[in-house]
């Protein structure tokens, strides 16, 4: 063993020493020419906020969970780590910082803006990654920012366009006022609230009577381009055809009849805007009808609205309906409960405009994600469904082109002089269509263009991460593609999950991944959701500043894929308390292993205890490889715990102490240091993926050089495997036995105020089941030595054992009342007589005759103990479960 003293406590600040050694020594690196099995994980690439939250904690725990164990199952494992880094938030951010708009200086001085801060929030969050363990390969590092990936963007829509699944038209757009951009749908968060629903009377236009309309979106007046009623909806189908006025605008529109309509709802009676919802687009399409454009990009209300232009949708809406209260339109208000869109970064209420936008043909390709789908193995299975019903509902086809400036540009030029469409060739790749010209003249002969000034949603970018990971469009990405699995949260199913799956098809042909496992979200531990609003936000660096990253790894693995989970101090608490008891019993073992030679021994030679915390051991091994097969983070955790906490620190290194503290090096001393080498070495193998610098640390003291040249870490150790010879029921059933009577010992000593190392004068195991007696006669060595019994015996049967009274104590209050003056000759009397003969003489005639008086068993109180056969003293603990009866003399 390695002559080093070990620290008394864990430092768990040395964790950086070790992340700094991994990174020295390029321990986590990837070798695409290795002929081992490969394991490649499909990384989500976060958005540069800066820093990492909790939720990221917990997703790229898993990640590195079954990194780190895949290594040392023999895998050659790809954990390459990304960044998403175009996108709104950061345009936002930089609109905060500087006090601007995106269109108030040049589009490059603002992408370099966005670029520069980008940069330095990478650094950030990739600094805490490191500190919290993960073991990426940093050389596979991409950003979704770099030329380099832009170009694998573009010529990705290049091919899409090509094969006609990209193209562009005017279409009805989601649109957020605040970003002032398309969003897809995809993109649009759903919030309950509470709003009005308004009443008005829409007058008709000849001498039939109106139409009574119910609308949450009277702002949306400007927009009615039709009304709406249930063909069979009798109130209303003597006005089929005919026409009524829009209230305060005096326009005419018809009434048509559609079985969409809720007659139930409201009046029955439906107003078509242009756009209200989706409903109102899928009206006007079927119809045929005209497109009011009613709100601009800013969300200000246009001309076509009259006195009520400028406004913005908030301010119109509070005017026209005091004006239709005025003028007599509205006949009521009432509260109603409304599913508001969000825009998903901004949580502004979207809008629906009317604008020309580039396109995916998604609908070409849903029957075929459904089947790539139902093929991967998802965990936990019901989150496919989610997939798929997601994909079963899309009703509009992905718009991927945005109005903002720091994204991957659209790689397409429109001729002025003919309007056509032209596209760069891939050799010219990655380019900004604003800032170059095509090299080649449009087929009209003009070389006058004007370059698309739109972007991708940035979801055109990290969509394709399985394809830039393996080195796509090179033909060696074939090699690592597609990955072994998608690993990401279930609040990006019908985003990141489905625009993958999506573009992988259109691409290859072929599914992205063969697994796809789901994390849940992180709240607070008062519940909610963490946010800093509620005051409930668990800073990941707080938290590895005062416990370690260890012990928050801990704390994320106890956990299940598609399960939320709570955060609690307590918990990371508990983990960190672990640490520590597995450190001080690691102190205890090296001590005693300074010298051992780590030679396989005789399993002859083993001791009933040492048998039974092998197999258990095999059978943790086991059970630890399949949740980690399964998923089941938790369960591998909660088992590895449980073991080395109970079975290992507290019942079997307290059980062996007495073979370790003598001088004999015989055969019980060799075996008891097998097999404490045997678990400690096995434990930290099985627990090196959960905490990998808490091993690394014990590992160092085993033995193993920091030296960079000589450097061997833990987690390049094999995973452990079962040895089948060691896996024994009935060691199981023995070693359970031995270590319940060993823990009743200690516990009666405990009661008893006694040092755990304090001698048993003797003491008698009683059974009267023949094989608990014969597995307690294999265990009588290890029990006398563990508790210091100077005798001890098994014997079949029932102790003989009886109770007899060692003291009689007069009771003043009842006899100096009674007996007055002759008390004092009563209360010697009983003090001198043999306490065991009044007794008697009480039970047998009921008093005792002192002197003429009486005194009964009301006059005294008695102290009683049993002893047994040789007439001693002794205290009985019984295990009525074992049948086990134990007679002690102390």
């Amino acid at each position: 063993m390695k002559e080093v003293e070990v620290p008394k406590d864990y430092n768990h600040e040395k964790e950086i020493e070790w992340q700094d050694i991994w990174q020295q020594t390029e321990l986590y690196q990837f070798d695409p020419n290795e002929s081992r099995p490969r394991y490649i994980i499909d990384t989500p690439p976060p958005y540069p906020t800066g820093s990492i939250h909790i939720g990221h904690v917990l997703n790229w725990l898993y990640m590195d969970l079954l990194a780190r164990w895949k290594r040392m199952q023999g895998y050659s494992v790809l954990f390459p780590q990304g960044w998403d880094c175009h996108g709104l938030p950061t345009e936002v951010k930089v609109e905060e910082i500087h006090g601007i708009k995106k269109n108030d200086v040049p589009r490059d001085e603002f992408r370099e803006m966005c670029i520069d801060l980008t940069r330095e929030n990478i650094q950030g969050m990739k600094t805490q990654m490191q500190r919290m363990g993960y073991s990426q390969d940093w050389n596979r590092e991409y950003v979704t920012m770099t030329p380099e990936y832009k170009e694998k963007t573009q010529r990705s829509f290049l091919k899409m366009y090509h094969d006609g699944l990209i193209y562009r038209a005017v279409h009805p757009v989601n649109w957020c006022p605040r970003c002032e951009t398309a969003i897809a749908f995809a993109e649009v968060d759903y919030q309950e609230n509470e709003t009005f629903l308004n009443y008005l009377e829409f007058p008709s236009s000849s001498n039939e009577s109106g139409v009574p309309i119910a609308t949450t979106r009277p702002e949306l007046l400007a927009a009615c381009v039709a009304v709406v009623v249930h063909p069979e909806d009798e109130r209303y189908q003597h006005l089929t055809g005919k026409k009524v006025k829009v209230p305060l605008f005096d326009r005419e529109v018809e009434i048509i009849t559609d079985r969409e309509v809720d007659p139930e709802f409201g009046t029955g009676a439906v107003m078509i805007c242009t756009f209200g919802d989706k409903t109102d687009v899928m009206w006007v399409n079927r119809y045929n009808l005209d497109i009011i454009e009613a709100i601009n990009e800013q969300g200000i209300m246009q001309d076509v609205c009259g006195k009520y232009a400028g406004l913005t949708l908030a301010e119109c809406k509070q005017a026209i309906v005091n004006d239709l209260d005025k003028e007599g339109y509205l006949t009521r208000k009432e509260k109603v409960d409304q599913n508001v869109g969000l825009c998903w970064r901004c949580k502004t209420p979207i809008e629906i405009l009317v604008k020309k936008q580039w396109f995916v043909a998604v609908k070409e390709l849903n029957s075929q994600i459904e089947e790539a789908a139902e093929n991967m193995d998802w965990m936990p299975e019901h989150m496919k469904t989610r997939l798929l019903n997601w994909t079963g509902n899309m009703d509009w086809d992905w718009c991927i082109s945005r109005q903002r400036i720091f994204a991957t540009p659209i790689p397409v030029w429109y001729c002025k002089s003919c309007g056509d469409v032209l596209l760069p060739s891939e050799d010219e790749l990655p380019i900004d269509p604003t800032q170059t010209q095509p090299s080649t003249p449009c087929k009209c002969g003009s070389t006058d263009f004007e370059g698309e000034i739109d972007v991708l949603d940035t979801w055109m970018d990290s969509s394709i991460t399985p394809l830039v990971i393996a080195g796509w469009p090179s033909p060696e990405y074939k090699d690592l593609f597609p990955a072994t699995i998608r690993q990401q949260g279930h609040d990006i199913i019908r985003t990141w999950a489905f625009y993958t799956i999506l573009r992988s098809l259109a691409l290859t042909g072929e599914a992205p991944f063969q697994n796809v496992v789901v994390n849940g979200m992180v709240f607070g531990e008062d519940g909610h959701k963490m946010s800093k609003s509620r005051g409930n936000v668990i800073a990941p660096e707080d938290v590895v500043a005062e416990y370690g990253a260890d012990a928050l790894r801990l704390w994320a693995a106890n956990s299940v894929p598609g399960s939320d989970v709570p955060f609690a101090w307590k918990d990371v608490q508990h983990g960190y308390k672990f640490l520590r008891k597995f450190w001080n019993a690691f102190r205890f073992v090296n001590m005693h292993l300074a010298g051992y030679s780590e030679e396989e021994i005789k399993l002859e030679s083993l001791k009933p205890l040492d048998k039974w915390i092998l197999s258990g051991l095999n059978q943790l091994v086991a059970e630890v490889t399949q949740a980690m097969e399964e998923y089941n983070f938790a369960q591998a955790r909660n088992h590895i715990q449980a073991y080395i906490w109970h079975d290992f620190c507290d019942d079997y290194i307290e059980a062996v102490k007495y073979r370790l503290y003598t001088d004999d090096d015989g055969e019980s001393k060799q075996a008891a240091l097998y097999t404490l080498n045997t678990i400690i070495r096995t434990c930290l193998k099985l627990m090196a993926p959960f905490t990998p610098h808490f091993t690394e640390e014990v590992n160092y003291y085993l033995g193993h050089n920091r030296d960079p040249e000589e450097f061997r870490s833990i987690h390049q150790e094999k995973w452990p495997e079962v040895r089948e010879e060691l896996c024994d029921k009935e060691a199981d059933e023995r070693g359970k036995l031995g270590s319940e009577v060993i823990s009743q010992l200690r516990r009666f000593k405990a009661s008893r105020k006694m040092p755990l190392n304090a001698p048993l004068k003797s003491a008698t195991l009683y059974s009267s089941s023949p094989a608990v007696y014969n597995q307690l006669m294999e265990l009588q060595e290890d029990i006398q030595g563990t508790m210091r019994v100077e005798k001890l015996m098994v014997t079949e049967g029932k102790p003989d054992v009886r109770e007899i009274v060692v003291e009689v104590t007069p009771r003043m209050d009842q006899i100096g009342p009674q007996f007055k003056g002759q008390a004092p000759v009563i209360v010697q009397y009983l003090q001198s007589e043999d306490p065991q003969e009044v007794a008697k003489t009480l039970e047998k005639d009921g008093y005792i005759d002192v002197e003429g008086s009486h005194v009964t068993a009301d006059h005294v109180s008695t102290s009683k103990e049993l002893v047994g056969r040789t007439g001693e003293k002794v205290e009985l603990l019984l295990l009525e479960e074992l049948e086990l009866v134990i007679e002690l003399v102390i």
